[in-house]
């Protein structure tokens, strides 16, 4: 499985939304790991994963999110 992680702390939308999906169409990747530090980002982003057919498990870390897009 290859993996990519996309630091999106700090970043408004709909900038993690398009970082996150540049990682999804990259070929070969299986599983994105995107960091963000807003709810907005949070759901935005998996909003847009879901409906590319990613499957989408979020943590919190301290002040941040991190979710884990699988396809």
């Amino acid at each position: 499985m290859k993996s990519k992680f996309v630091d999106c702390s700090g970043l408004s939308c709909p900038e993690p939304v398009i970082q996150a999906r540049k990682a999804m169409q990259e070929p070969g990747i299986n599983e994105v790991k995107v960091k963000v530090d807003s709810t907005v980002a949070r759901d935005n982003v998996s909003r847009s994963a879901k409906a590319l057919g990613w499957q989408v498990q979020v943590t919190t870390e301290n002040d941040s999110y991190l979710l884990t897009l699988t396809r």
